[in-house]
């Protein structure tokens, strides 16, 4: 018993020689960061510098050392963090970073395989997002269509009839109470519906709502469980086993198989009524040339299971991330009162109140737009952005970028950088206007990313926010529930996206 413990203490002192040298240990010309830790490496120092906000934790610890790339492992994982506009852009265009990483978020949401759009890469993302663009621009998505945004429409007709005419049914009733609205769920129908369109040319009814809302529920449970995909479920995937809650992986499971299986039942559905000689929608596209190439006995990336995670991995934006952001403006309009003045004057004055603004009116309504990208810059959606893998040996910055590192762009950096915007920490739509006109020039945020890793459903989002907003505006005048004034934001809720508390809001109609 003596002689072991005398051989621990014996040891002790080359045991901290170990961890201190490899806590220090870096590759040559990598990029200045914090020391290496047991188990995490320097994940446990970026948590220390801010727990609840990971890009902000990257911000300082650029600062820290001077540096506008910050180099550090996580776990034993090469990593490095790019705070620096220029380079954020010049990575994001170079295509030797267009790798993703194989974490265990993206196994648990895709039957345990590399499967989908968000976390593939080479040659199986390549045919899977050209194919899915290709044909989705048929019905819509990517490009402006008058069938989509007159779907659109609709659905929006029926999201201002729940509130001015009252709820109809059970589900309406859990969002409506007599003038207020509970967000960010209450906005939620009208992008789901439009994705489903642009999948399978149908839509939900207004009896059936309740599933979309149960869709949108589940997906923001996805999208909170877990900090900046999955801190330390990437890095221990067993916390998965030993304490499945709060690692996050129950809910991230939870979340995501709610869409897994509506799509399954959806296209379930749709093989079953499969005419190979006459093409309906995009589902039929699909599946036609799934067919065709398993005839062929051809090497193939097209399977049942990828078009699951295909439209899944198109929906989810549709289903949190879009409503998420329209809510977060809508909390700024509280804080501000003459925006919504400068909104309603506009709309009143350009398109009147008889009609709902169409997608002809979004150059004609500079400020409105303004607030809807401002609202995007602001409140950066995906403050990491979804990390990179380097496909190569490679350098940026001037410093050496070795194959497989993982690789995340700081937009919350850029969106918050003094020498692009000037005053950053103000709300200020008007940055975007110049002589009365929205300048695109002027817009210097990246929300959806850019390269061929820009988010596919850009315009989709861009173009549903403004029909949405600007409806809700021209019909609505939004106060606080209990008509108190707010005086500060809500606390942002930090997951795989930036969301905001669900909270009632008072909607008086303007008409």
């Amino acid at each position: 018993m003596i002689i072991g413990v005398i051989l621990l203490v014996a040891l002790i002192p080359f045991i901290i020689v170990h961890f201190y040298k490899n806590a220090f240990k870096r590759l040559e010309n990598f990029p200045p960061g914090p020391p290496s830790l047991p188990l995490y490496g320097a994940y446990w120092i970026v948590l220390l510098k801010e727990i609840e906000n990971l890009a902000v934790a990257f911000s300082k610890l650029g600062k820290e050392y001077k540096t506008k790339i910050v180099g550090l492992y996580l776990g034993a994982i090469p990593s490095i963090v790019i705070n620096d506009p220029n380079l954020i852009k010049e990575m994001l265009n170079r295509e030797e970073f267009d790798g993703r990483n194989d974490i265990i978020i993206a196994r648990l949401r895709s039957y345990w395989k590399k499967l989908g759009i968000f976390f593939t890469d080479g040659y199986y993302w390549h045919v899977q997002r050209r194919f899915s663009l290709r044909y989705l621009r048929d019905s819509g998505f990517g490009r402006r269509d008058e069938t989509l945004e007159s779907v659109v429409a609709n659905e929006i007709k029926d999201m201002l009839d729940m509130r001015i005419s009252g709820p109809k049914y059970r589900a309406e009733k859990e969002l409506v109470k007599g003038e207020l609205v509970y967000l960010p769920f209450y906005l939620a129908v009208p992008f789901i519906n439009g994705m489903l369109h642009v999948f399978a040319r149908t839509t939900l009814a207004r009896p059936d709502y309740h599933v979309l809302w149960d869709m949108a529920r589940f997906t923001l449970l996805f999208q909170r469980s877990t900090n900046d995909l999955g801190g330390a479920l990437s890095l221990t995937p067993w916390l998965k086993d030993v304490m499945p809650n709060y690692s996050g992986y129950t809910g991230l499971k939870t979340g995501n198989q709610y869409l897994l299986d509506f799509f399954r039942k959806l296209i379930d559905d749709v093989m079953a009524t499969h005419d190979e000689s006459h093409d309906r929608h995009f589902l039929d596209v699909y599946i036609r040339k799934m067919k065709e190439e398993v005839r062929q006995k051809q090497r193939t990336t097209f399977s049942v299971d990828q078009l699951v995670l295909t439209c899944t991995d198109y929906m989810f934006p549709a289903a949190s991330a879009v409503q998420s952001v329209l809510t977060m403006l809508i909390e700024h309009i509280l804080m501000r009162p003459h925006i919504q003045d400068k909104i309603h004057e506009e709309i009143d004055r350009i398109i009147g109140r008889d009609r709902l603004p169409n997608l002809d009116d979004r150059k004609n309504l500079p400020y409105t737009e303004a607030c809807i990208r401002e609202a995007m810059r602001y409140d950066t959606l995906v403050p990491l952005g979804v990390p990179h893998r380097a496909m190569a040996d490679t350098n940026i910055g001037g410093y050496d970028i070795p194959e497989n590192t993982l690789v995340a762009a700081n937009f919350t950096n850029l969106h918050m950088d003094k020498d692009v915007w000037g005053d950053p920490e103000n709300f200020r739509p008007e940055r975007y206007i110049v002589d009365g006109k929205l300048q695109l020039s002027c817009d210097k945020s990246l929300p959806f990313g850019a390269g061929r890793r820009l988010c596919a459903g850009e315009t989709f989002a861009r173009q549903t926010m403004f029909q949405v907003f600007a409806a809700f505006m021209q019909a609505f005048h939004v106060s606080t529930a209990d008509g108190k004034p707010i005086t500060k934001p809500s606390k942002r809720i930090q997951g795989i996206i930036t969301t905001i508390p669900e909270f009632w809001i008072r909607v008086t109609s303007r008409t």
